[in-house]
């Protein structure tokens, strides 16, 4: 199975000539608080989504958890959905995660389509199949790979992000740029997509969907090249699990960038990044990510949290790393030392 990914125009227009197409006995819709009131509108005029039975859970990082699966669970079966049925999940990466999980599991799987509300979700969560939950204070612990029958991408809903939320987003693209186009990280450094409503680069955002599809075709289970996607991810899940620890959770965007700037350090140390994009790419984070303070104490809390990364085959940390833009060495991995050597980078850099 391959997932299809529908770049609209008009997002009414375009999931109304979907859902003709589409069979299935009975439709439901997924949201979040947020999505409900600021994305809903955009498509309830359609006479199958005013029939569609709707469930919201409370908008957040917290609810993608075994609690909100079980409810969603509960308002499936309650509501009569079938191995026929369609769920679609309106909402950010957050929601099309726990979403698509939930239709992966519920009668050993039902279709569903992602419509993601916000550049992180256009650009990641949303394309690829990935679905979970965090558990155990652990993200993305729990869950399956399962590809979306649709995924409609539809930039009239970044209108209602603040920059942070876009900056979230972004970060994810400056990953993208990195593992596949040096042009495209050029471009993105200069011009990110920052600035309300008018800041977006439709073709900055489709080239970034593009490098995702098409590693994602090559390698759908993560045996070897889709592996390059994590990078950034193995430092920044250990910040994002960190934050949520101390009760001052951060955006999983900005956990990215500044596991981006550990990642790099330790790409240059050691397969040959060079040192100028190192020290460019880390500039543009710093400016405009601000900072995930923490002490020295904390370093061997976040080596614990790396250690039960999935990406890992054992208690040995694994990377993926570059020699240069788009020069992709996966399976990497890196000594205690040099972990805690890139956290003191990260530090020293960022004066804390």
């Amino acid at each position: 199975m391959q997932q299809s990914i529908i770049r609209c125009t008009d997002i009414e227009k375009d999931l109304a000539q979907l859902l003709q197409t589409l069979s299935y006995d009975s439709l439901f819709l997924l949201t979040d608080d947020n999505t409900l009131k600021n994305c809903l509108p955009l498509i309830q005029s359609l006479p199958e989504i005013q029939t569609a039975k709707k469930f919201s859970i409370p908008a957040g990082e917290e609810s993608k958890s075994i609690e909100s699966l079980s409810k969603i669970w509960k308002f499936l079966s309650d509501n009569g959905a079938t191995r026929k049925s369609l769920l679609i999940n309106l909402g950010g990466g957050m929601l099309t995660d726990l979403g698509g999980f939930a239709a992966s599991t519920f009668k050993r799987g039902i279709r569903f389509v992602n419509i993601p509300t916000t550049l992180l979700g256009a650009v990641d969560a949303a394309v690829g199949g990935k679905t979970g939950i965090n558990f155990n204070g652990l993200k993305n612990e729990v869950g399956v790979i399962h590809l979306p029958e649709y995924v409609l991408v539809s930039t009239q809903f970044f209108k209602t992000l603040d920059e942070m939320q876009i900056l979230n987003g972004s970060a994810e693209m400056i990953k993208t740029a990195l593992i596949a186009d040096e042009n495209l990280w050029n471009k993105m450094l200069k011009n990110p997509p920052v600035g309300g409503q008018t800041g977006f680069n439709q073709t900055f955002i489709e080239k970034c969907i593009f490098v995702k599809e098409d590693i994602v075709k090559q390698d759908p289970t993560e045996k070897g090249i889709r592996k390059a996607l994590n990078l950034g991810h193995t430092i920044g899940h250990a910040f994002e699990s960190l934050s949520h620890e101390m009760n001052h959770p951060v955006l999983h965007g900005y956990a990215v960038a500044w596991g981006l700037v550990c990642e790099l350090y330790l790409s240059f140390k050691k397969t040959g990044f060079p040192q100028e994009k190192l020290t460019k790419t880390i500039y543009f984070i710093k400016e405009n990510y601000g900072v995930f303070s923490f002490d020295c104490n904390l370093y061997e809390r976040l080596y614990e949290l790396m250690q039960h990364d999935k990406k890992n085959d054992s208690l040995e940390v694994n990377f993926t790393l570059l020699s240069d833009i788009g020069n992709i060495k996966i399976n990497q991995t890196a000594t205690k030392e040099e972990i805690f050597e890139a956290l003191d980078f990260y530090r020293e850099y960022f004066g804390i």
